[in-house]
């Protein structure tokens, strides 16, 4: 099999796993939005993402968010994690082009996408409980429920700032880059899998901000997601990414400055 022709086998399984899981998150938010949300004191409604559904367990309600997470960052991250894939596959040092060749290659880039979704899937994990800890305080609180537009306000100008820190670009260049150019890697399994969980703990480093804006403003809500997974392919496919990366702190510190005058009560 030719170069361009696992190319074009490696986009037609990403477009289907990227349709799969976009269409099972719009489906999941479309049941999220029916049952409404619970207005809050401060003129905020909270998401019923952090609530367990009518004889629900808190193990089946963080197991349902998990399964929910991992469909959504499908969605969201695919568009910028194939061609990071695409230079796995150029790098692999497998000795001859057969067809037994290209069945290893496959597996061998599954288990890559397999430890980046790890490392996701373990990050929607520790989100969930910390997210419900916030929801149950925030429903005892008043005060502190009334805070919260303001604190959302901050949160999303500080990472708008953070995009413009060095710690961003050094994540975001290695995400860019990895592998280096004319770096082979080995034809095994674990290295594989160390690679992909590699990928994905600088991926989820450089997202930290655009995902906490996620969190902020709504996680269950389709069109934060499509603004931030397309901020998140900008930034890293365009030609100058740590540009873009500035652009996008710069478009996100302007959101965060107008939820912050909207919760003072100046817009």
């Amino acid at each position: 099999m030719t170069g361009a022709t696992s190319d074009r086998s490696l986009l037609a399984v990403a477009a289907l796993l990227f349709a799969a899981s976009a269409a099972v998150t719009i489906r999941w938010c479309a049941s999220m939005a029916a049952m409404g949300d619970m207005p809050m004191p401060g003129g905020w409604a909270m998401s019923m993402t952090w609530m367990r559904m009518p004889g629900q367990s808190w193990f089946g309600a963080a197991a349902s968010f998990v399964a929910m997470w991992v469909a959504m960052t499908a969605a969201m991250m695919l568009p910028s994690l194939v061609p990071m894939l695409r230079r796995y596959r150029q790098s692999v040092e497998i000795a001859r082009e057969t067809p037994a060749r290209e069945t290893r290659l496959g597996a061998l880039t599954a288990l890559v996408g397999a430890g980046y979704f790890c490392v996701w899937t373990a990050l929607g994990a520790a989100a969930f409980p910390f997210g419900v800890a916030l929801a149950t305080v925030a429903m005892r609180q008043p005060a502190l429920a009334r805070a919260v537009p303001l604190a959302a306000g901050v949160v999303v100008v500080l990472a708008g700032v953070l995009q413009w820190s060095a710690w961003k670009t050094r994540h975001l260049a290695c995400c860019r880059a990895a592998p280096a150019r004319g770096r082979t890697l080995p034809d095994d399994a674990g290295a594989a899998w160390r690679h992909g969980v590699r990928l994905g703990v600088h991926c989820s480093y450089c997202c930290a901000g655009l995902t906490a804006v996620l969190f902020v403003v709504g996680v269950m809500d389709v069109r934060a997601m499509a603004v931030i997974a397309a901020a998140i392919s900008v930034e890293r496919l365009a030609h100058d990414g740590e540009r873009a990366a500035r652009i996008v702190g710069a478009l996100v510190v302007g959101a965060g400055s107008l939820l912050i005058a909207r919760a003072a009560g100046l817009g």
